[in-house]
């Protein structure tokens, strides 16, 4: 297929490699020359503007940081709704507002355009090895016409339901995921302090009932405090914005989800913004100073 693919940082750029290597003509388009450069050398086409990317494609895949910026490519004059021909099917895999993604929806059928919010979780290593779980929002027709470009990047991909459905699912992902990274954070404190070796001691927790993703997968780096982003802190601090905003909306009270959204605020606050979101681990340590 023809693929347009706008935003190619940490997550993009390695879903749209994927996209090459499966035999698809994709064209980038990112703020940064050196991005769209590097889809180059991949194989890709590089854009100059969203128009561009936009131009020959039967799919548009966005990445992109959030809502204003998913707005902008959507609903500028030379944006995606403007440029875009009947029938184009537009996958948003941001993180954003699910409200933003019904707007899209919503402006896109009146162009006749086909709108589709998948966000995905699974970090840096889920993009480069091809196995994000995507969550997707929209008609369950073009859901099944662009399962097999998701099918690429992806492994556990679902149709949860209507438009603004993904990003919702996703929102309940981000909660679970930053109260995971704060108990660990936690765990390894109290092994420290009681003088226990906190290597074999996540080791017993990984293999029993409090396993998880996030304690195969990071453990050893953060005992290690390597704190290299796989997903920055600041994008997980808008995205429980996103679930405190869901939780409103839906009329649900989540105190777990309120703390975690403080802790990941204070994480921001103390400078570690940039850092991989396991950096939660320095905010329980400070407050144990």
């Amino acid at each position: 297929m023809n693929i347009g693919f706008i935003g190619l940082g940490i997550m993009g750029s390695p879903m749209a490699a994927n996209l090459v290597r499966a035999g698809h003509t994709v064209v980038g388009y990112d703020t940064s020359a050196e991005r769209t450069d590097a889809l180059a050398v991949a194989g890709g086409k590089s854009a100059g503007s969203v128009a561009e990317a936009v131009a020959q494609a039967e799919v548009v895949i966005t990445m992109l940081p959030d809502s204003p910026q998913v707005e902008e490519v959507a609903f500028g004059d030379d944006g995606l709704l403007q440029q875009g021909r009947q029938g184009l099917i537009h996958i948003d895999m941001s993180t954003v507002r699910p409200e933003t993604s019904r707007r899209v929806a919503q402006a896109a059928a009146v162009k006749g355009i086909r709108a589709l919010d998948a966000p995905v979780s699974g970090g840096e290593r889920g993009a480069v090895d091809g196995t994000l779980s995507i969550m997707v929002g929209g008609a369950a027709a073009d859901f099944a016409a662009v399962r097999p470009v998701l099918a690429v990047v992806g492994t556990t991909i679902v149709h949860v339901g209507p438009a603004g459905a993904g990003q919702t699912v996703k929102a309940a992902n981000q909660l679970v995921v930053g109260g995971i990274y704060g108990l660990v954070a936690e765990a390894i404190v109290l092994l420290e302090a009681s003088g226990v070796d906190p290597g074999g001691g996540l080791d017993v927790l990984a293999g029993g009932l409090a396993g998880s993703r996030i304690l195969d997968l990071k453990r050893h780096s953060m005992v290690r405090r390597e704190f290299a982003p796989g997903f920055r802190i600041d994008l997980h601090h808008k995205d429980m914005g996103i679930a405190i905003a869901a939780a409103r909306e839906a009329g649900v009270s989540l105190p777990l989800t309120g703390l975690v959204a403080q802790l990941v605020a204070a994480a921001r606050a103390q400078g570690h913004g940039s850092l991989d979101h396991s950096a939660l681990l320095k905010v329980i340590e400070r407050i144990n100073q």
